[in-house]
């Protein structure tokens, strides 16, 4: 596994009325192997400018991103991506859908369909493999995703509000999953999200963005996702901790947001 480092990251988007935005300015971290990073932050932050640049979807204007020794100068199997929505073939059973990946790159069948078995076991779809996805629900659609993304082994899982369209109740399990599937796994996940509360259940390291120009703005170092692989969740949540950093942060954002109010 390898480091995720960017140096000096910045974003110029051109608009069709002539003028620019500033999407990113000067963004410099380094992500270590195996850590779980969410990222939040009012809207227009830049959040998903910065996953979609590390996903290799956009290139910056100014600045570079590594994984390990190689700049990322678009996509690559070395990264994972899963989507608010599942992006996932919904006319394919569950397990066409998970190895599409290996079948894309010739794996051989029989070790593909051991390697789709023990996914769906671990996302807790054991026994649905045969089952066209659009039978299923969206948390269970999610955990689709998620396996198709794991399965392919990759360095770097980014998620961009893998968990936003779910229910209450789902969320919560799918977060749990989340949790475990990082401690289980080891590998390197970052995770955009607009929950406050999500970003400090699944970030052992926290990032708030500030707009215009997006930026970090400050750093947390958290204990809720250690806690959360062994411990329940809805108690990490009602913590003093837990409650005291999360008003913090939502005044924070709520401050930013009443500034930006005042410009427009």
């Amino acid at each position: 596994m390898s480091d995720l480092v960017t140096k000096d990251l910045s974003m110029v988007f051109d608009v069709d009325t002539g003028g620019q935005v500033h999407a990113l300015n000067n963004i410099n971290f380094t992500l270590k192997s195996g850590e779980i990073l969410a990222v939040l932050g009012p809207s227009g932050c830049g959040k998903t400018t910065l996953l979609n640049i590390i996903a290799g979807f956009n290139r910056p204007t100014g600045g570079a991103v590594y994984l390990g020794d190689e700049e990322i100068t678009g996509p690559g199997v070395d990264r994972g991506m899963v989507f608010q929505q599942g992006a996932l073939f919904e006319w394919l059973t569950v397990s066409e859908n998970v190895d599409f990946g290996l079948r894309m790159k010739g794996t051989d069948k029989k070790k593909s369909k051991k390697m789709v078995d023990e996914w769906l076991e671990i996302v807790g779809l054991g026994g649905f493999g045969d089952v066209p996805t659009y039978q299923l629900s969206g948390g269970m659609q999610q955990r689709i995703a998620l396996a198709r993304c794991l399965i392919n082994d990759p360095d770097l899982i980014l998620m961009d509000e893998p968990l936003g369209a779910l229910d209450a109740l789902t969320r919560e399990k799918m977060q749990g999953l989340v949790l475990k599937i990082w401690k289980e796994t080891g590998k390197t996940i970052m995770i955009i999200t607009h929950s406050v509360e999500e970003a400090l259940l699944l970030g052992e390291r926290l990032f708030v963005m500030a707009p215009r120009p997006g930026r970090l703005h400050k750093e947390y170092n958290l204990p809720f996702a250690e806690m959360g692989v062994t411990q329940d969740t809805r108690e990490i949540k009602n913590s003093r901790e837990f409650i005291e950093t999360r008003e913090e942060i939502l005044t924070m954002i709520w401050d930013m947001e009443e500034e930006i109010m005042g410009q427009v």
